[in-house]
């Protein structure tokens, strides 16, 4: 009898090691196999969405089968009860946990393709992915604590009353925090905008995080760190809305004796030609002349072009003002340095 008994609980622990191995052995085959050949199959479509779910799920075929084999296990005969209670509540957690993970991913990457849908550039910002991440992973929290046998109830009320008194003691984080919500959510700066502070730094805006925006200067490449609260009260100059196209002016002067209109046509010319020429103008918008003022030895005027971004204008004036110059020279206008005649009181009159 005794033997017979010895019999079958080595044969319980062979059958369930069997199927704790068997799960394994399916969940590498399901990675090598199946996943890579939905992996291919998901590059040949259209829609990213696929590729995003076979990237959420990676390695997680291997963890579920393991589950799997081992929850099979537990149904052997032979394994204590309080045991079983055990192991399945922990292979419940893990589920659960394995689950928040693939929903954090799909969320997350969900976020970077509607901010990349809607024409930033760069992935979204670090805030909002963030944000997302600890939704999801709360939720996730509560359904394993709830799964544990832990009431969730006191504990939200405990956590609202020291939530009160972590705002107190971090009233600058959380401000910074919901400065950079607003900033966002308001889509007035977005990742890879240009923009210029009041008096202050300007950039391209690479990333807003909980408690700052981080902006990258040009054509320095330096690193500006800007407090959400004060970008989020400060005059902000945002050179990519409501279209990236810009005009510069470039202000210039001819002598009081100049053919106005033939330095018009002149200056119109040579504008256009630059912006047919120069890569980062728009030439669909032509160049224009506005005279502006009598100045003290010569009559100002500004000079508009048409560039793509703000980035561009800097190649375009330096071509610009090197064709004016060369085709002023070659057609006799005169560009006057400035002169101003003083009068001294008392002193005879130049003859």
């Amino acid at each position: 009898m005794g033997a017979m008994i010895d019999f079958l609980t080595v044969t319980a622990w062979v059958q369930q090691l069997a199927l704790v191995v068997s799960g394994i052995v399916l969940g590498v085959l399901t990675e090598r196999f199946l996943v890579r050949a939905f992996q291919s199959i998901a590059k040949r479509t259209q829609s990213t969405w696929d590729d995003l779910v076979i990237q959420a799920i990676h390695r997680m075929p291997l963890l579920w089968w393991t589950l799997a084999g081992l929850w099979a296990a537990l149904l052997v005969r032979g394994v204590e009860p309080n045991i079983r209670q055990r192991v399945a509540q922990g292979i419940v957690v893990v589920v659960i946990g394995s689950l928040t993970i693939v929903a954090t991913r799909i969320a997350s990457g969900s976020v970077d393709r509607f901010s990349a849908g809607r024409g930033t550039g760069l992935p979204t910002t670090s805030l909002v992915n963030n944000l997302v991440k600890m939704l999801i992973g709360t939720l996730g929290l509560f359904l394993i604590l709830q799964n544990l046998g832990i009431q969730i109830t006191p504990l939200i009320t405990a956590l609202g009353i020291g939530g009160l008194a972590v705002a107190l003691a971090l009233q600058d984080t959380l401000t910074n925090l919901f400065a950079g919500v607003t900033i966002i959510l308001t889509g007035q700066i977005r990742p890879s905008d240009y923009i210029q502070l009041d008096g202050g730094p300007e950039g391209f805006v690479t990333d807003v995080k909980a408690r700052n925006t981080t902006i990258k200067t040009f054509p320095n490449q330096n690193l500006v760190i800007v407090p959400n609260s004060v970008l989020a009260s400060t005059i902000v100059t945002n050179y990519n809305l409501p279209r990236k196209k810009l005009w510069i002016t470039i202000p210039v002067g001819v002598a009081y004796d100049s053919d106005l209109a033939e330095v018009e046509r002149i200056t119109v010319e040579v504008g256009n030609q630059t912006l047919e020429a120069v890569q980062g103008s728009a030439p669909d918008e032509p160049a224009q002349v506005r005279y502006r003022a009598f100045g003290d030895s010569s009559i100002d005027f500004d000079v508009l072009l048409s560039v793509s971004a703000f980035t561009d204008q800097f190649m375009v004036r330096h071509e610009f003002i090197k064709s004016l110059h060369s085709r002023f020279g070659a057609e006799g206008v005169e560009i006057p340095f400035p002169i101003r005649t003083v009068v001294m009181q008392g002193a005879s009159p130049p003859e």
